[in-house]
């Protein structure tokens, strides 16, 4: 029986198919100042969109971004403008980037706002990364090029650590000066910095001296400080007291376990340091924190996420019971170690897997890393190519030198620096054939640890437990009072992914237990983005 066509425009995906969406935004983006001002990436990008669209018939209503945004950062005002806009307007069909990256670095996060979007008829489309939204393998290598803009973010970052750390470690302060300092060559490099100490820090190396020689109570040094004009918490003078920068050492997390000697100028001397500590130690009370107690490995490690300080641990003795707290006055988040550590483990949780996607979810991991790694055959080619080179121009030199055409002075210069090329590309080789092999060990330790995550780190020792807590979390998490609950600021790259995948795996499958026969054979190597200088 043939249906009324009055009726048809109430059947399902009806209006989607009547009213097929060709409007679209441009959003673009660089992610510093200097980058916006200096080169041409931004007309680039809209350049290179705009072409799009007019290729894919498409009509492009407005434009978003144009400025400098960093894509980790919640809050990029053109990102937000550019949702809110397309959410509202019900004809938007897609948001047109250059890159995934320009549209978000951010991994699951980014993934999730592109799947948000798609599910109101809205696809963001990269015109550097073809991907066939139409199809489920599709959608998943979406989410892969999300996952990538992420780990290049955090490839970057990790350099910029270790290179802080390298400052760190020959005595130099790469971050911003502890009060009582002031850095007069600000904007250079931290081996370029000139500590110098300012009028307050004049107040506080009396306020050293105080402690040390008259034993004054922390209330008084304040009050005398603020009769000098430095109005300033007492509380506040602890932190000064505790910090050794001021007798001349550097100590930062980022170096755990070392104190180095800094190249600034010391405010006190040690020996004044160390006596204000011993009058520090005299004065007890409350309850006592230990520094480490085995039923209490997430201290410190967990942040309140009311006022952002980490939160410590005590014990109370009527009830045997141990409970985690924000030390700040007023703040009344604390709670039961009990429950926070069963939280944790149901967060953790979330980073485990079926160790029957254990192949798959490796070749996806090593996938992950070799994209953004050097580690290529054509690159080894190239550098063993080089190296044939330099050993051929060494060989000239030394036959050179003996048959009596070039005199000594010449030879020992070339025979130097060919020998000194050389060593060096052998040990880059020695590097990249390495590379491969590390990070599979790195991603076969991932993908044991991630199996039994949450009983490894029950069973674990305070040690064990708090290099598992880093290991996941580099930045720690915040307890929320109001909620009960864990957030999370940044997440090791290959467990972040574990939940992403999952999913992405789940959806993929569709009941089909033979499903990894149908994951692509991996995609073409990422777009390449307009050049920056």
């Amino acid at each position: 029986m043939q249906t009324d066509k009055r009726f048809k425009r109430f059947s399902k995906g009806s209006e989607l198919i009547q009213f097929a969406k060709t409007e679209a935004v441009i959003y673009t983006r660089v992610s510093t100042k200097e980058q916006a001002d200096n080169n041409a990436s931004l007309d680039t990008q809209l350049k290179h969109c705009k072409k799009y669209a007019e290729e894919k018939g498409l009509d492009v209503i407005e434009f978003f971004g144009g400025t400098y945004e960093s894509a980790k950062d919640d809050e990029r005002k053109e990102f937000q403008k550019m949702l809110s806009y397309v959410k509202r307007k019900k004809t938007i069909g897609y948001v047109i980037v250059y890159s995934y990256d320009r549209f978000s670095r951010s991994g699951p996060g980014g993934a999730f706002i592109s799947h948000e979007l798609k599910q109101r008829g809205i696809k963001v489309v990269s015109i550097t990364q073809s991907v066939d939204h139409s199809d489920p393998s599709g959608n998943f290598m979406e989410g892969i090029y999300h996952l990538f803009s992420e780990f290049d973010n955090q490839l970057r970052r990790d350099k910029s650590m270790t290179g802080m750390i390298e400052k760190l470690k020959q005595g130099f302060w790469p971050f911003m000066p502890p009060t009582g300092y002031t850095n007069t060559n600000q904007g250079k490099t931290a081996d370029q910095h000139t500590m110098v100490i300012n009028d307050k820090g004049k107040l506080l190396k009396k306020a050293f001296e105080w402690k040390a020689n008259e034993d004054l109570s922390i209330i008084e040094i304040a009050n005398r400080l603020n009769a000098r004009g430095w109005a300033i918490p007492s509380k506040r003078l602890s932190h000064f007291f505790i910090n050794p920068f001021y007798c001349g050492f550097i100590v930062s997390k980022m170096v755990p376990g070392e104190m180095i000697e800094g190249k600034h100028p010391p405010l006190i001397s040690k020996s004044t340091f160390l006596k204000v500590h011993q009058n520090l130690e005299k004065f007890g009370g409350g309850y006592k924190i230990e520094l480490e107690v085995d039923e209490l490995p997430m201290k410190q490690f967990v942040k309140c996420d009311c006022c952002g300080n980490n939160m410590t641990g005590y014990l109370v003795k009527k009830k045997g019971l141990y409970y985690y707290k924000c030390n700040l006055k007023g703040c009344a988040n604390n709670r039961s170690q009990i429950v926070l550590h069963n939280k944790f483990e149901l967060l953790i949780k979330k980073f485990t897997f079926d160790k029957k996607l254990a192949p798959i979810f490796k070749k996806m991991f090593l996938h992950l890393l070799s994209q953004r790694t050097e580690v290529n055959e054509e690159g080894k080619k190239a550098m063993q190519v080089e190296l044939a080179s330099l050993k051929k121009k060494l060989d000239n030199v030394e036959e050179r030198f003996v048959t009596g055409e070039i005199d000594q002075t010449l030879y020992v210069k070339f025979r130097d620096k060919f020998r000194g090329n050389i060593h060096q590309m052998e040990l880059e080789l020695d590097n990249s054939q390495n590379q491969l092999s590390n990070l599979e060990k790195a991603v076969d330790k991932c993908i044991k640890l991630s199996l039994e995550l949450p009983s490894l780190w029950r069973k674990a020792n305070f040690s064990g437990k708090q290099k598992i807590q880093n290991l996941l979390f580099p930045e720690g998490i915040h307890y929320n009072r109001e909620n009960d609950d864990y957030r999370t600021t940044r997440i090791n790259l290959l467990f972040s992914a574990i939940p992403y995948l999952t999913g992405l795996v789940e959806g993929y499958k569709k009941g089909d237990s033979d499903f990894s026969a149908k994951i692509p054979t991996w995609v073409v190597p990422l777009g390449i983005e307009p050049s920056t200088y």
